[in-house]
């Protein structure tokens, strides 16, 4: 299998996606109920070292080449700054990101970049605050808001936005989240909705779809795609906007897989590898930390872990079964 992350399909993944918590101050109607779920306990969390060990591991013996820290929401994780302030000084130096819902960035995006992070996600699905509060259950729009613009203050960009498209309630403003989006200089990407949550109630029909978002976009502005070759293994596929150089992102992960260039590999808030963010399977590396695995060790459970990986996540597939940890619990 060698020294890096591949899989038996040749893939190799150089994008490590990291969650450090499962909890979040949101209720996105289309990640998890309204009372919250039974949240990971303390001891079972990896704790601040041994996030760094891992990633260490990942980078310098494995390959991985960019990290993005997630959730939940990473925020909520105390120790943020020293684990970004860490993982920015390991050689050779992997991109840092961070996906966020925007909530506390205001008060943390100039540390965060000080620590060494390079740039940032927020999630942001629409412009109005009354449709954010039937969505997120929260009434903390103008936070997103202001994080959003202390973002660009502390120099971490490109910002870029992720929005999910929610039928009868915020699809119709896809134009305007796109506008407002070039206004303020942030790249903006729409995602379809994955069968993810933790209520299970994904329902395709009930999807707004990339066609969909894209002929509500075109009504307002001229698409152009960008060459399929400048994609390479990036999620979204991407258009000039009105003749460029302003750019839109849809990630259709449902309808378009794109599980062929797939480069990533997850590492949950517990320990866990997860070779795909669909896997029905995990591979536990916070038992071999704890027994006193060695780098060496801990680098193959990991190589295994991925070889393992399948063609693909299998939405379309009859047998197709939801993951039973959802999106918080899995990290984005």
């Amino acid at each position: 299998m060698g020294a890096v992350l591949v899989d038996q399909f040749g893939r190799r993944a150089v994008d490590l996606r990291v969650s450090l918590t499962d909890r979040c101050n949101l209720r996105c109607t289309y990640c998890m109920p309204e009372e919250g779920l039974q949240w990971l306990a303390k001891p079972d969390l990896l704790t601040d070292e041994e996030i760094i060990r891992l990633v260490r591991i990942a980078v310098t013996d494995l390959g991985v080449r960019e990290v993005r820290f997630t959730g939940g929401e990473p925020m909520l994780r105390p120790g943020l700054v020293r684990i970004v302030q860490e993982c920015a000084r390991l050689e050779p130096r992997p991109e840092l990101s961070l996906t966020t819902n925007g909530i506390g960035l205001a008060r943390n995006a100039t540390a965060l970049k000080e620590a060494g992070l390079d740039r940032i996600n927020v999630s942001l699905d629409t412009l109005d605050p009354e449709v954010f509060r039937t969505l997120t259950r929260r009434d903390r729009h103008q936070d997103v808001i202001a994080g959003l613009a202390a973002a660009v203050e502390a120099g971490l960009t490109p910002v870029k936005i992720n929005s999910v498209l929610m039928r009868g309630v915020n699809e119709h403003e896809a134009p305007a989240l796109l506008e407002w989006s070039l206004e303020q200089g942030y790249e903006l990407r729409f995602i379809e909705q994955m069968p993810l949550d933790a209520q299970h109630g994904w329902d395709r029909a009930s999807m707004v779809t990339a066609e969909e978002i894209l002929a509500s976009l075109a009504e307002r502005f001229a698409l152009t795609p960008e060459p399929a070759a400048s994609r390479g293994a990036a999620p979204a596929e991407r258009w000039l906007v009105d003749g460029g150089p302003a750019r839109v992102g849809v990630i259709a992960s449902v309808t378009r897989p794109f599980c062929r260039d797939c480069d990533r590999t997850r590492l949950t808030a517990d320990g866990q590898v997860r070779n795909c963010l669909f896997a029905t399977g995990e591979t536990d590396l916070r038992e071999a930390l704890r027994s006193g695995g060695s780098d060496l060790e801990i680098a193959e459970l990991w190589r295994k872990a991925m070889w393992g990986k399948k063609a693909g996540a299998g939405i379309d597939d009859p047998d197709f079964l939801q993951p039973a940890r959802p999106m918080s619990a899995i990290g984005g």
